[in-house]
């Protein structure tokens, strides 16, 4: 068994540029998350028992090894999702909580074109 068998590997474009995510394997928890515990200094034990109960220890091991061993890429991962996270931010910061919703509605309001006013 290799490291990147504990994890799944996903890319996707956003409006802010591709992205991509790296969850352990069988969870819906980033590493990153796991790793941001690790960069403020718990144990991989206290990882569990504190943070994610339903990770193995074997899963936090592997995923701390898969960063040790790959840092630098790891951490221009993180960066990047961090960036497209702050894009987004800093849009609802200027468009308000319900822009989301606000646009949604507008885009049903638009007439599609293929509707001729017959019944």
């Amino acid at each position: 068994m290799q490291l990147e068998d504990y994890f799944e590997f996903e890319k996707f474009d956003t409006k802010f540029g591709p992205v991509e995510r790296i969850r352990i394997k069988g969870h819906r928890i980033a590493i990153d998350r796991v790793i941001e515990q690790y960069n403020q200094g718990y144990e991989p034990e206290r990882i569990v028992s504190e943070c994610y109960p339903t990770l193995s220890l074997a899963e936090v091991y592997a995923t701390l090894a898969y960063y040790l061993h790959n840092k630098a890429q790891l951490d221009a991962y993180i960066q990047r999702g961090d960036q497209i996270g702050d894009a987004y931010y800093q849009e609802y910061l200027e468009k308000g909580p319900y822009f989301l919703r606000d646009e949604a509605l507008a885009g049903k309001a638009k007439p599609t074109g293929n509707d001729n006013g017959s019944k």
